[in-house]
Formats: structure tokens, C-alpha cells, sequence
């Protein structure tokens, strides 16, 4: 009888105490279980320092994406403060494209439905065709996929802005080589909160994309801890 009631005990222990532990590594004060993204564009040496085991550590500044100012299928402006404290993925395209547009598309279209409840996490798609596709004809394009969300954002500019955002900000290709021809990265790239470059994955390789997946979770991961922080 008594065998029994102390197990009963334990199993009400283990349940109660379980959950606490777990938070415990989840947070702030627990280590982090995840290996953390890399940063990719040009870095430097910061001034500043931070403290590691004692010692005076230098700070790193890694590349932020620049400023830039393009337009969005309901023809409003949309620049870089649209996406203030979010994370996004970029990916360039345009509308006549008669391959693996569709393919990443699609598969843009399943990563929008996958987090169309998660606020923190929005997707642009910019065309290197801007002559011909106006905002009418990418909101047109837009709502064949029939998006579940409306953090998914089509946009088109002119070409130098357009092609020195590509080249210069998201540091991929992007050029017209003929009246249909064009030559342009298949990345699918993802950008975290402070505008810093975290991954390129192909968008119509089903394993890159279900990587990209795993990543924005990382991601999202690093922002909340870094709110949870903030709270010790």
C-alpha cells in the first residue's frame, strides 16, 4: 500500500517539475540547444566589446541590407521600414517566366500558408521584370495562389532599383540579357530583425526549402529568447 502511494508521489513530482525544467532550458537562463545561423555579406570589427569568461571580447558589425523603395501590387510604396522588426524572405521572379518561377513560387506559397498566423514572419517577391509587370498585373499574379496571408507582398520598381537592390542588397544576381530573357538568382533569402542576411536556399529544391523552413523557426527561436532576456 505505502509502494503505492509513493509512486503516486513520484509520477505527481515528475509531472510537476518536468514542464518547470524544461522551461528552464528554454530560457534565458538555460543554454542555447540550437546551432545559431550564420551571417553572410562583408563584417567588421565593432568598437565596442562585450565580456566572455572575463575577457573583453570585440563586437562584429554584420551587413545590414539597405535602404530601398519599390512599390507593391496595390500600388502603394513599400520600403524597407515595412519590414521593421520582422523576419522576411526575399525571392526575385516575374510573371512571363516560363520555368522555376512557378516551381518557387509554389513553394513560397506553402511556406505563407505555414505561417500565415505568425505575425513576425512576412514574404516578398520581387519581379526583374518591372516594364511589364505592373501592380496590377502582379496582384493578378498574386491571387492565383490564393495566399492565406497578406504578409505575403509582390513588388516591382524600376530596373536600376530593382537590380541594384538584388545585386547590392540581397547580393545575388539579377540582369536583362534580352526583351524576355532574364538572369536571376533562385534564392529564396532569409533576413532576420535587424536587416542581416541569415541564408540563401534554393527555392526549387524541396530540401532547401523544407531547411528554410526549419531556419525561420531558429530564427523566431533567437527573437524570443532575446525578448525573454530582456526580462532577467
Amino acid at each position: 500500500m505505502k509502494a503505492a502511494i509513493w509512486k503516486k508521489i513520484t509520477v505527481l513530482v515528475l509531472i510537476l517539475a518536468v514542464p518547470g525544467f524544461l522551461y528552464y532550458l528554454l530560457t534565458a537562463k538555460g543554454k542555447n540547444r540550437y546551432k545559431p545561423l550564420a551571417h553572410f555579406g562583408p563584417k567588421e570589427v565593432a568598437k565596442t566589446t562585450h565580456r566572455f569568461h572575463g575577457k573583453d571580447i570585440p563586437d562584429t558589425n554584420y551587413y545590414q541590407l539597405p535602404s530601398f523603395k519599390l512599390t507593391d501590387q496595390d500600388g502603394k510604396p513599400f520600403t524597407e521600414a515595412n519590414l521593421k522588426g520582422k523576419i522576411f524572405v526575399a525571392s526575385f521572379f516575374y510573371t512571363h517566366c516560363p520555368t522555376v518561377c512557378s516551381t518557387i513560387n509554389n513553394n513560397l506559397s506553402y511556406l505563407v500558408g505555414t505561417y500565415w498566423k505568425n505575425k513576425m514572419v512576412y514574404f516578398t517577391s520581387i519581379t526583374v521584370d518591372p516594364d511589364r509587370d505592373t501592380p496590377d498585373v502582379l496582384k493578378k499574379y498574386l491571387q492565383s495562389f490564393k495566399p492565406e496571408s497578406n504578409r505575403w507582398v509582390f513588388l516591382t520598381g524600376d530596373t536600376t532599383s530593382v537590380y541594384n537592390l538584388a545585386r547590392k542588397g540581397f547580393l545575388v544576381d539579377a540582369v536583362q540579357t534580352g526583351k524576355d530573357d532574364f538572369i536571376y538568382s533562385d534564392k529564396l533569402i532569409l533576413i532576420d530583425q535587424d536587416k542581416h542576411i541569415r541564408g540563401y536556399y534554393s527555392g526549387a529544391n524541396t530540401n532547401d526549402v523544407n531547411r528554410l523552413n526549419d531556419e525561420i523557426k531558429v530564427l523566431i527561436a533567437e527573437e524570443l529568447r532575446k525578448v525573454d532576456k530582456a526580462l532577467y
